[in-house]
């Protein structure tokens, strides 16, 4: 087994990738302080080509360098938005027809591996803070509610990890 270069990756550049065909997600990153986290959202977002990342409140924006750290340029491809209130950008996005779906351990959450997706619909991940997840006036406004089943001694992942691996399990059910 020989591993690939990145010639043989055949990897599509910037500009080829903003014509792609998107993923119908998104993603709200809800005062995420880390910058670590934030560009490696972005990197998982550019991976399965997500529609769009929405910055808000403290998190912090490109260009950065520590974002840049661990995004690889991935800032440089997905397309971004910044607002200071993260209800703005839910109600925003229902507005434009997206299911909105926190990423948060709250009563009646949905199973990450229960969800049902419909391919003709458009989602919207929220993704919250390290220490105190989603704002809870964010969760009263969401739709929906998917957790992520764990069964070791922890009950919380990081949030770059916790992301890519719904964005990852969306992105299989809408393909």
């Amino acid at each position: 087994m020989k591993k690939l270069s990145v010639v043989e990756l055949e990897r599509v550049s910037k500009e080829e990738f903003k014509q792609l065909d998107k993923t119908p997600l998104v993603v709200v990153l809800d005062n995420i302080r880390s910058l670590n986290n934030v560009g490696s959202v972005f990197r998982s977002s550019d991976a399965f080509k997500l529609e769009k990342i929405y910055l808000c409140g403290v998190t912090a924006t490109p260009p950065n360098a520590e974002i840049h750290k661990t995004a690889l340029g991935a800032e440089d491809s997905m397309d971004w938005e910044y607002y200071e209130d993260t209800k703005q950008v839910v109600e925003k996005l229902k507005n434009e027809g997206y299911k909105v779906f926190a990423v948060e351990q709250v009563q009646n959450s949905i199973m990450l591996d229960k969800v049902e997706l419909d391919k003709n619909s458009r989602y919207a991940l929220i993704l919250g803070n390290e220490v105190k997840g989603v704002q809870q006036e964010v969760v009263n406004i969401c739709d929906f509610a998917v957790e992520i089943p764990q069964f070791g001694t922890k009950h919380s992942l990081n949030v770059s990890v916790a992301g890519g691996i719904v964005i990852w399990e969306f992105f299989k059910k809408l393909q």
